[in-house]
């Protein structure tokens, strides 16, 4: 009959440490292969704010007093940004010249918008009309030639000539001030001489040019 083997307790108590340390190698490599790693370096940036906007540019015209303004957005809105303006008359609106008399008006112009303009140009309409002024009327029909403007900006002559003259010229040829950045006032003066040579024949009546400032950017 066999006698059973017994391990002994020295070699049990041997076993037992080799064993726990094999459990815990085998816990920190399947840590490692679930985490990737135990630690490391990193740098991060998040840009939360990426945006690109449209800036305006709009334009005021207001008398020398500042009572009357008119707007490019009269006309509707910024969509359109074009609009007339009836309520501030550059020659002055007298219905009472006399030869050798002069109207002198201020007005200003300013870039209300976010975005500086480029370009500044003054356009006249392509014809100075004449009517009547009245009921009594003189017969002569070259009034526009008669009727002379001076347009300036501080120092500078933007133009000189006669309304017929200045009818259709081309804005180019006007030396127009520095377009203006965003918020910036332009002045002007229009002056309206009727020619102190002008007779009878040139009572009763009255001239007319329209104009358009315009802002490019």
């Amino acid at each position: 009959m066999s006698t059973p083997s017994h391990r002994s307790p020295l070699k049990r108590l041997r076993f037992a440490p080799v064993a726990v340390i094999a459990g815990v190698s085998a816990s920190v490599f399947l840590a490692l292969s679930l985490t990737g790693t135990l630690s490391g370096f990193a740098a991060s940036i998040t840009n939360d704010i990426n945006t690109a906007a449209s800036g305006t540019l709009t334009m005021q015209e207001q008398n020398a007093g500042g009572t009357v303004t008119c707007s490019s957005t009269d006309g509707g809105s910024v969509s359109t940004n074009s609009a007339t303006c009836s309520s501030i008359n550059k020659f002055g609106g007298s219905t009472t010249m006399t030869p050798g008399s002069t109207v002198n008006t201020s007005i200003s112009i300013k870039n209300t918008g976010t975005a500086n303009a480029s370009t500044f140009t003054l356009s006249p309409g392509s014809t100075c009309t004449q009517s009547k002024n009245g009921s009594q009327n003189g017969t002569a029909t070259d009034l526009c030639a008669k009727m002379k403007l001076v347009i300036t900006s501080g120092s500078t002559t933007v133009f000189s000539g006669t309304l017929a003259s200045f009818a259709g010229a081309a804005a180019s040829a006007f030396t127009m001030p520095a377009a203006p950045a965003a918020g910036a006032t332009v002045p002007f003066t229009f002056a309206v001489t009727l020619d102190s040579s002008a007779g009878n024949a040139y009572q009763g009546l009255a001239a007319s040019v329209p104009m358009t400032w315009t802002f490019t950017s």
